[in-house]
């Protein structure tokens, strides 16, 4: 049972990242405007670190039952944690809990606590 909750925290993960990208073009991107062009294609990038990085951890997290070594489960349960933790307070803190991004990395962890 703890590994469907940890693939379901990755399945989720993914999910989360992926909307967290799109939204950032359509509705971030689209309307900012950040000059020198190159800065903006900086920023974007850069917001686009943590979609890919959301992502990696979510395949982690998906791939961790298969992963034979209990330390190794334990440290990627731990790091993932802290990774969407961190994103989940600042998206709390930024927005004043007003978006649902701190709710959804909750949920995230959530199930990966419960997995551990």
């Amino acid at each position: 049972m703890r590994d469907l909750f940890l693939q379901a925290a990755g399945i989720a993960a993914i999910a989360v990242a992926l909307i967290h990208g799109i939204l950032g073009e359509v509705r971030v991107f689209a309307r900012a405007t950040i000059e020198p062009a190159r800065l903006r294609t900086l920023i974007r990038a850069c917001w686009q670190i943590g979609t890919v990085a959301w992502i990696c951890g979510g395949v982690l997290l998906i791939a961790t039952p298969s992963v034979a070594s209990a330390p190794a489960r334990h440290w990627i349960i731990i790091t993932m944690s802290v990774m969407y933790g961190f994103g989940m307070i600042g998206n709390f803190w930024v927005l004043r809990g007003r978006h649902f991004g701190w709710a959804a990395l909750g949920a995230v962890i959530t199930m990966a606590i419960i997995g551990y």
